[in-house]
């Protein structure tokens, strides 16, 4: 099964015998903004127009627990989790479409989590929303109480240690932007620079200027080029495991499958004992 779907596959589906639960993740990074302009507010921007009959999740509240020690978006409850997606109408015999507001991020997040957790059939929609050309709602659906239920470890998932072992026997990709790597600049975590050992790969990288990733051949000489060839291991980190899960989704459609460390670089660096490297080179 292919980890992402095109508008017109998903409007196809969407008419079909056994049509996928549609889930709208839109969100964005919360930064420093300037002084009287509002955050971003997912759930309004869902109101104001959706895919007909999708679902608004809320990355912050359903997709990850409280931030703390373990990074900005530590792993969900699990039992919660699950009760989120069941009231969403997840169920485990129906297909899942995913998508956000065209960075993919987010619904990366909620691919990567419903993977893990043990779903048969997810996809993130190739593009999100400014892809589709269909029509849009304003009718906030009641979807029936699905019966997913969650059975974590069906996809790679890396802790510190891991990853800091990772970076020295296989490859860990950072997938921040390339200046948060070098440690050139750092908005949000207590300091810049990455793992060492780690290889910058900016997620950015893996798709084309309309949002679309790029085909699958042009993902794997890419990933590949940077040592993520046959019989090694791969795992990917971010700021907090939110664009990190777009990199193992970009990895997912070139055919290499990866470990996501979720606490990622806001639970690395919250910790001064453990090591910062700077510069472009992952020593």
């Amino acid at each position: 099964m292919n980890a992402i779907i095109s508008t017109s596959e998903l409007a196809s589906e969407l008419t079909g015998e056994n049509p996928p639960v549609v889930l709208d993740v839109r969100w964005q990074l919360s930064v420093a903004k300037a002084a009287g302009e509002p955050p971003f507010d997912g759930r309004a921007e869902y109101a104001a127009g959706h895919i007909p009959g999708a679902v608004f999740v809320d990355l912050d509240r359903e997709l990850a627990s409280e931030p703390g020690k373990n990074g900005r978006h530590p792993l969900p409850d699990v039992t919660e989790f699950g009760a989120a997606m069941r009231r969403a109408g997840v169920s485990a015999a129906r297909p899942v479409v995913v998508y956000d507001g065209g960075q993919g991020w987010a619904a990366a997040r909620a691919w990567w989590l419903l993977g893990w957790t043990g779903h048969p059939d997810v996809r993130v929609l190739d593009g999100g929303l400014p892809a589709w050309d269909g029509s849009l709602s304003t009718a906030l659906p009641t979807p029936d109480e699905g019966d997913f239920q969650p059975n974590p470890g069906a996809l790679g998932l890396l802790d510190a240690d891991a990853a800091a072992e990772l970076a020295r026997s296989g490859v860990l990709f950072d997938a921040r932007a390339g200046e948060r790597y070098r440690g050139e600049v750092e908005p949000i975590d207590p300091v810049g620079g990455h793992i060492p050992g780690a290889v910058s790969a900016p997620t950015n990288d893996n798709v084309a200027e309309d949002g679309r990733f790029l085909p699958s051949e042009a993902l794997r000489e890419r990933f590949t080029g940077l040592g993520a060839v046959d019989g090694t291991q791969v795992g990917v980190y971010c700021g907090s495991g939110v664009s990190g899960a777009h990199e193992v989704l970009a990895l997912a459609v070139a055919g290499i499958p990866a470990a996501l460390y979720v606490g990622s670089w806001s639970e690395w660096s919250s910790d001064p004992s453990r090591p910062v490297a700077v510069g472009p080179a992952p020593q």
